[in-house]
């Protein structure tokens, strides 16, 4: 391999679609130390922290998403589009990449259409299991659509489909042998079941009302839960969760720790963003998902859909949740035998090396000097 293969990653603005492409950029970076990676993101998303903080430069575009409800707004939107477009052309042109990997998210769409325009190969990657609408329009241009769930046919061209799931971050896979840790980080008793629930950095707030509904229940179970609130709501949380006389309820406003989290975790509640699925999958972790019902084209009840109908997870409608949620929770996690029946179905649905198979699709895209 000769040095100065270049690739061009882009999109962002959720975690779903930064921490898959971090993920590819490091295992494209493992395989090929000499290589330049080149991130192309959206101006004040996350992905213009995250990515640098991984260690790799990101340059931003002012592209925004478009506002259905009132078309009149859309004017400034237009606006950066077309400077957007612009400044990705600029940077197609300025940096030669050899490969370029699409994401979704607003800042997938201006530079993959740059680069298509410059003859550059197109890689994209979806991560749910109805695509989003960047990517739909991306794909009579890109090369290989790699994506996470099976019947992706139904929006793609078949022949350019491939299944290789969703890359997770490698330090979630945590050993065993580190459970003894985990109870004793986050302070919980190692002979008692765990529930985790989780809605994301930032919080759920249909999920957090359920737990603040139940906590007499919680309080008087023999089950502990560990509850990862979000920024928004933890100063609430913690102060109802005072009431809480027993020890069965550890409330943090966000898990740095998420490989400790998940391994003491005997029954998961998580919103159904693709990312937190594969994570599932790839640790076969029982779970009830509460999918957002505040998602573009509620592609996450399509995502937990997927695992459903394989007797791979539960789903509670976000409407029903507060009345629901916890009572069922309990249900499961005093069956064993339905504990064991969730970790064994979805497991089967994992997709293991996933990043790894993704850098083996854009290596085949390399132009033939570079090969």
């Amino acid at each position: 391999m000769k040095k100065g293969i270049r690739i061009i990653v882009s999109g962002g603005g959720t975690g779903g679609h930064i921490f898959p492409a971090i993920a590819i950029a490091n295992a494209f970076k493992a395989r090929y130390p000499d290589s330049e990676i080149r991130f192309v993101g959206a101006l004040g998303r996350m992905e213009m922290e995250k990515v640098p903080a991984a260690g790799y430069e990101i340059i931003g575009l002012p592209v925004q998403g478009f506002d259905r409800s009132n078309l009149l707004k859309n004017v400034p939107v237009l606006f950066n589009l077309m400077i957007s477009l612009f400044k990705a052309r600029r940077i197609v042109r300025s940096f030669h990449p050899d490969v370029a990997v699409g994401v979704g998210g607003y800042a997938s769409g201006p530079l993959m259409k740059a680069a298509s325009s410059h003859k550059v190969p197109i890689l994209i990657q979806e991560q749910n299991s109805f695509p989003g609408i960047t990517n739909k329009i991306l794909a009579s241009k890109a090369s290989t659509i790699c994506v996470a769930y099976p019947g992706m046919e139904k929006y793609f061209p078949a022949n350019r489909i491939v299944l290789t799931g969703n890359p997770v971050r490698k330090e979630l896979l945590a050993s065993e042998q580190n459970k003894m840790l985990a109870y004793e980080t986050f302070g919980l008793n190692p002979s008692k079941k765990t529930i985790l629930i989780m809605g994301g950095s930032l919080g759920a707030r249909t999920i957090n009302k359920s737990v603040l509904a139940r906590l007499k229940q919680i309080d008087s179970e023999e089950v502990q839960i560990l509850w990862q609130t979000g920024k928004y709501y933890f100063e609430k949380a913690q102060q109802k969760s005072l009431f809480c006389k027993s020890q069965n309820l550890k409330v943090m406003s966000f898990i740095a720790r998420m490989d400790l989290a998940y391994l003491v975790a005997d029954l998961v509640i998580s919103r159904a963003g693709a990312s937190s699925i594969s994570e599932l999958c790839l640790l076969g972790k029982p779970t009830i998902l509460v999918p957002s019902p505040n998602v573009a084209e509620d592609h996450q009840t399509k995502n937990a859909m997927a695992l459903v109908n394989n007797d791979a997870a539960l789903l509670v409608k976000d409407a029903e949740a507060e009345e629901t949620l916890i009572d069922l929770a309990y249900q499961i996690i005093n069956d064993d035998k339905q504990l064991n029946k969730l970790h064994s179905n979805i497991i089967r649905l994992a997709e293991k090396d996933s990043a790894e198979r993704i850098v083996d699709e854009i290596v085949k895209l390399f132009p033939k000097n570079k090969n």
